[in-house]
């Protein structure tokens, strides 16, 4: 406890100790908190557009990669919409399953 300045040598040690306790506590439930918070959201949104950008561009490789394949066997403009084709009977099935997939099944 803070003691009388007149009679204790060590009072501005003492005062100079409780203000910095109480700052540090204030610090640890408030400050604290919210720096990790942000921290989270930053690095939470950094990791969602680099995710999206790394999705793009998979999908570019990928398309890609199935025209040079079908172009060894077919014309250039044959294996472009052969691959655009491919790639949405893919994600047609992968959107239609997942839609199958939303509920659960219900018990007869």
């Amino acid at each position: 406890m803070i003691s009388n300045p007149f009679t204790d040598p060590r009072w501005a040690t003492k005062t100079v100790d409780a203000i910095d306790r109480w700052v540090d506590f204030i610090s640890d439930k408030t400050t604290r908190p919210v720096a990790n918070l942000l921290r989270a959201i930053v690095f939470g949104l950094i990791a969602m557009v680099a995710a999206a950008i790394i999705f793009v561009l998979l999908l570019v490789a990928i398309t890609r990669g199935i025209n040079d394949l079908l172009d060894v066997w077919l014309g250039r403009s044959t294996a472009v919409w052969i691959s655009y084709f491919v790639l949405s009977l893919l994600f047609a099935t992968l959107g239609a399953w997942l839609m199958r997939k939303r509920r659960p099944k219900a018990k007869s």
